[in-house]
């Protein structure tokens, strides 16, 4: 007989039965995220409001303005927004098999420690403004939380966080001390090792606990979903969805567009406080465009299940966002390859909308190669390494004659 023991790993989700709309958004998300990095690559010229460029013209202004009202500080709120809903799923999938939620609160604790490993090895050979270890070290630090917590007690974090976002908010309008000619120093260092000891400063000494700080609400408010189902089973809240996009987005759009003034050069001169205000508003209505395109992604969901084929676009999409991890790092070398000066410098003569272009194309490129990958039934390479850094090579059961 079959000795008894601990609930099976239900090991991972098989792909054929993984929800769609998360999916969808994850890869959505990464365009958003390419969109947002890549211009703090730039350097060589005076640095204005949240990494872009000063006085800026033409197609730049443009590229500025739509940035800081659909893509600036909205798309981490929905990164961290859809991993908190992976924790969900993840925690619901584990009780369901029997799991004790102290278990699989450790569980979550051991993937977040090695996400913040692979956060410095990201931050500190590619680019110090990475995310999975801020992502890690809210697992670590919220697991229990996130796996047992109450919905009040998810609501009230999230409240909590978005009042800190607020906080941090305030002062990313102000300019930068000093006359700085990049918004991170390592872009600049030709020299290839000592950049990499600048990045690694740089995440260390901001990146990381910054990037966690103004997120963590965006976390519990995604586990908080996923106790509720509403991507899992969108065609249930469509008429929630339907609100959510149109006033997440809507929002989103108003709540960016002092800083896109500012940024464009539309609005020239305004006082410190408006400045202030600027800032804080921009950090909230962030987190309505990540929740916006959250649900946006839900309602495309619903459309495409009731189709009979999704079409080669939605499939790769799909596909992007089931590799979200390896697709993430794979941007960064892309943007590493082109821009700072320690590889072929281009980030010193190109203009916004040009490195702009690099960002989609970076993006594009990811689709292609992940449906490629779907097609043969292969995991993302940094998916299956964080898988097995977590829970190590799969268990042989052992069988014991009675």
């Amino acid at each position: 007989m079959i000795s008894a023991g601990p609930p099976a790993d239900p090991g991972a989700i098989p792909t054929a039965a993984r929800a769609l709309a998360p999916d969808l958004a994850r890869g959505g998300m990464l365009l958003l995220i390419a969109l947002a990095n890549v211009h703090l690559f730039l350097f060589g010229s005076p640095v204005g409001v949240r990494g872009y460029p000063r006085d800026l013209a033409g197609a730049d202004r443009v590229v500025a303005a739509g940035q800081l009202t659909l893509v600036d500080g909205r798309a981490y709120p929905l990164f961290g927004l859809l991993f908190g809903y992976g924790v969900g799923q993840l925690a619901g999938r584990r009780a369901a098999a029997g799991a004790d939620a102290r278990a699989v609160a450790r569980l979550v604790r051991r993937r977040g420690a090695w996400m913040v490993l692979v956060g410095a090895a990201h931050g500190a050979l590619l680019w110090s403004g990475d995310i999975v270890g801020a992502y890690g070290l809210l697992a670590v630090l919220l697991a229990g939380v996130l796996v047992a917590g109450t919905a009040v007690t998810l609501i009230t974090v999230a409240a909590i966080g978005l009042g800190v976002a607020a906080l941090f908010g305030l002062g990313s309008a102000l300019p930068l001390p000093g006359t700085p000619q990049s918004f991170l120093a390592s872009t600049a260092v030709a020299d290839p090792l000592p950049a990499l000891g600048v990045r690694l400063g740089e995440w260390v000494g901001g990146g990381l606990l910054a990037q966690a700080a103004g997120v963590f609400a965006a976390v519990a408010l995604g586990a908080w979903a996923a106790r509720r189902g509403l991507l899992d089973e969108p065609e249930r809240h469509r008429l929630l969805l339907t609100r959510v996009a149109v006033g997440g987005l809507v929002g989103a759009v108003l709540g960016g567009t002092p800083l896109a003034l500012i940024a464009a050069g539309v609005w020239t001169g305004p006082p410190t406080g408006a400045l202030l205000l600027a800032g804080a508003v921009h950090a909230v209505s962030g987190y309505a465009g990540g929740l916006g395109y959250a649900a946006l992604f839900g309602l495309l969901a619903i459309r495409l299940t009731a189709r009979e084929t999704r079409g080669p676009v939605a499939g790769a999409l799909q596909a992007c966002g089931r590799r979200s991890l390896t697709c993430y790092l794979a941007q960064s070398v892309v943007f590493v390859a082109l821009l700072p000066a320690w590889t072929l410098g281009l980030g010193r003569a190109l203009s916004l909308w040009q490195v702009a272009l690099i960002g989609l194309g970076a993006w594009l490129l990811s689709l292609p190669a992940a449906a490629a990958m779907d097609r043969a039934g292969h995991r993302g390479p940094a998916e299956v390494l964080l898988r097995r850094l977590t829970y190590g090579r799969p268990a042989v059961p052992t069988h014991h004659r009675p």
